[in-house]
């Protein structure tokens, strides 16, 4: 894992390990940690144009994937760390090694009381440049109603 940062040490093992633990709780259904990890007004984006979520429609959302015992398993190959100025808000991007294949989170950390919490994170599916004209066609039809319904806005 390359790690890069501009800001403590223990700060950076701090914000690595809220995303250690926030996949690990995942991956065993573990859904207080999980949620306990994130601030109360947090933002889960997903995959799918139509996912982002506050933090209390996610937790409606992951639920039932939980309940089954196993959420998502997401191991982190490279993740990146970088930290504002006054030290209170981390940056990460990460690739991850999902069922999805390689995905790529990033997400906004912010720093409360002495403990970071996940303020944002966003998931996306990567797609290899040269397989770009051929994805496209398989996402379009959907995509298509998509932008439609967001242009009428």
């Amino acid at each position: 894992m390359t790690v890069q940062f501009a800001f403590g040490q223990s700060d950076k093992i701090q914000v690595e390990e809220v995303i250690d633990q926030w996949h690990a709780a995942a991956a065993k259904a573990d859904f207080n940690t999980y949620f306990t990890l994130m601030d109360s007004a947090s933002v889960f984006i997903g995959t799918d144009a139509t996912e982002r979520w506050n933090k209390e429609e996610f937790m409606r959302y992951a639920k039932p994937h939980f309940d089954k015992g196993k959420a998502w398993d997401f191991t982190s190959l490279e993740r990146f760390v970088d930290f504002s100025e006054d030290g209170k808000t981390a940056w990460i991007d990460e690739l991850l090694d999902t069922q999805m294949k390689i995905c790529r989170g990033s997400g906004v950390l912010v720093k409360k009381n002495g403990k970071w919490l996940i303020k944002q994170y966003v998931l996306s599916m990567t797609v290899p440049n040269d397989l770009v004209d051929k994805i496209v066609p398989l996402k379009a039809a959907s995509e298509d109603k998509i932008i439609e319904q967001l242009q009428l806005k």
